[in-house]
Order: structure tokens, then C-alpha cells, then sequence
């Protein structure tokens, strides 16, 4: 699949530079003290656990960035579904190379992996209805990036990325300024101002804060911890004046039921924080 626009190639060089360096330091001693400079080896990605698989292609970013010559034969990709002992793929070429990124590739599609798999099971109770799940900001420090592409592998929708790319005025910057009305019109003469080009989104806890933002004419209104009846009756308030978007305490049994409210967006922290690792293995070809 298509790169995601934040998965760029300077985004790719920091983390990875980074990645490598909390783990390398001055020397993988190990590796340096047991394998010879020159020796050529192949390892293969062994997958132990079926799955959606994510991070082959970041993989090979690893592996070409920290040694040009290593060879890769890829044989499954991202998004791909993998069971017990399929094989990814095969990296050929210097054996220290191997060893010194077999960690941090396996940490990443171990991670992605997982996350991947969770979206494309919770995203399967959405099939057959027109709402989108959606991921959130509630990922991991500086490996954000990774956790929303594997999402994106799954087949979720990204949500914002950062504070940076939508405006999102939740209950404690509301409950800060004083009003839906003023925090709202107060963003749009701020985006005015700045010359931005945002969206505005405004998380509501009950029907008349929903008529607030109705009236405040908002891009997207967020259905905070409502019951179903209540998320169905906003929905028809609102009228398709603009998105909408469930979020809190969402469990996937809810989902059906959730969109057929006719929320635009069904949101989930769970897809990032809660997703478990997939068991996978870079082992020596021999």
C-alpha cells in the first residue's frame, strides 16, 4: 500500500538514527566479537503467530539504512494475512548487518503487527455500513508514525495527527474558556489570523452541548460517552450539518450498533494502546 503523507523520508532517517543509536551506542559488542568483518549470511522473518502483517516495508528501510548491500526477497507485504510459518521475506548479505537491526525490525513489525491485526478485526464490524474507524493520539512517545501506518495497514482511517493539523477543542478546553460558542469563534479568528487551514472539531457530553456546537457551525462533533439512544438523537440533531464522531468507553461488540446511528467516525484509543505484540523471529537460513 501508498505510504501515509506523514511517513516521510526525513520522518524515516530521525527515527531510525535514533532507534539505532539508543541501541548501538558505541558498538554492537556482541556481534563484533564473534563475527568475522566480511562473512556473508541470510536470515529469514519468521512468522509464528497468524495475523495482518505490518512493517515489511519499514523493515527494509532499516535494513537499506544500515547497509546499502544487504539483499532483501520479500515474499509476503503489508497488509497482508499471515499465518504459522509463512516466511516474509530473506535478507542477504553482511552477517554483522543481520545481527546489529534484527532487534529493531523485529520490535517494529512485532508492534505494527499487532496493532494491525486489532484494527482489521474491529474495522471487520464495520463492513456493510458507511462508518469510518478512526485512531486517536493516544499512541506511543516518538513512535507515533509506526503505530498509525500499521492502523492505516489494518484498515482503519487516521484521525488527526498531532495538535498541529486540526483543531480539536475537548471538555478541559472548554471547560478552561467557558462556552462552546466563545472557544469556537475564538479558533475561527485564530485561524483567520494565522492564515490556517484547519478544521474545527468539538467534543460534546450531552444533547445541549450538541445544539451549542450545531449552532457554532463546527466541521465535526465529537458524541463523548453517550448511550446509544442519546448518539442516535444527536445524530438526527445535527442532520449532516457536519461530521460526527463516537468516542469513549467503544468496546467492539458496540460497533454495529454504533453506526447504525449514522456517525460519520467511530474513534478508539484501544487500537494503539491496547493492541498485543505479534510473535515473529528473524532466524539464520542455513
Amino acid at each position: 500500500m501508498k505510504k501515509p503523507s506523514y511517513v516521510t523520508e526525513k520522518s524515516l532517517k530521525a527515527f531510525i538514527k535514533s532507534a539505532l543509536e539508543e541501541d548501538i551506542q558505541d558498538g554492537d559488542h556482541s556481534t563484533l566479537s564473534t563475527i568475522p568483518k566480511d562473512l556473508q549470511q541470510s536470515a529469514k522473518l519468521l512468522v509464528k503467530q497468524n495475523c495482518i502483517l505490518a512493517g515489511v516495508e519499514l523493515a527494509e528501510i532499516i535494513l537499506k539504512t544500515f547497509d546499502k548491500n544487504l539483499k532483501i526477497e520479500t515474499f509476503l507485504k503489508d497488509g497482508d494475512a499471515a499465518k504459522v510459518g509463512d516466511i516474509a521475506f530473506i535478507v542477504t548479505g553482511n552477517a554483522r548487518s543481520i545481527l546489529s537491526t534484527e532487534r529493531l525490525l523485529l520490535n517494529c513489525m512485532q508492534r505494527m503487527s499487532g496493532i494491525a491485526t486489532l484494527t482489521h478485526e474491529w474495522d471487520s464490524r464495520l463492513v456493510g455500513t458507511k462508518t469510518k474507524l478512526l485512531d486517536t493520539r493516544k499512541t506511543t512517545p516518538n513512535f507515533r508514525m509506526c503505530e498509525k501506518w500499521a492502523v492505516a495497514i489494518g484498515g482503519g482511517t487516521n484521525h488527526r495527527y498531532g495538535l498541529y493539523d486540526m483543531i480539536m477543542l475537548k471538555d478541559n478546553h472548554i471547560d478552561y474558556n467557558g462556552s462552546i460558542t466563545n472557544a469556537v469563534n475564538m479558533a475561527k479568528e485564530y485561524i483567520k489570523a494565522h492564515k490556517k487551514k484547519l478544521k474545527i472539531e468539538v467534543e460534546t457530553r450531552n444533547l445541549e452541548e450538541v445544539r451549542e456546537a450545531i449552532n457554532a457551525k463546527v466541521d465535526r462533533i465529537m458524541l463523548d460517552n453517550m448511550d446509544v439512544p442519546t448518539m442516535r438523537q444527536a445524530v438526527e440533531m445535527i442532520n449532516g450539518s457536519c461530521e460526527t464522531e463516537a468516542s469513549g468507553g467503544i468496546t467492539r461488540d458496540m460497533l454495529k450498533e454504533i453506526a447504525s446511528t449514522g456517525v460519520t467516525y467511530i474513534s478508539v484509543g484501544a487500537l494503539t494502546h491496547s493492541a498485543e505484540n505479534i510473535d515473529l523471529s528473524l532466524k539464520a537460513v542455513k
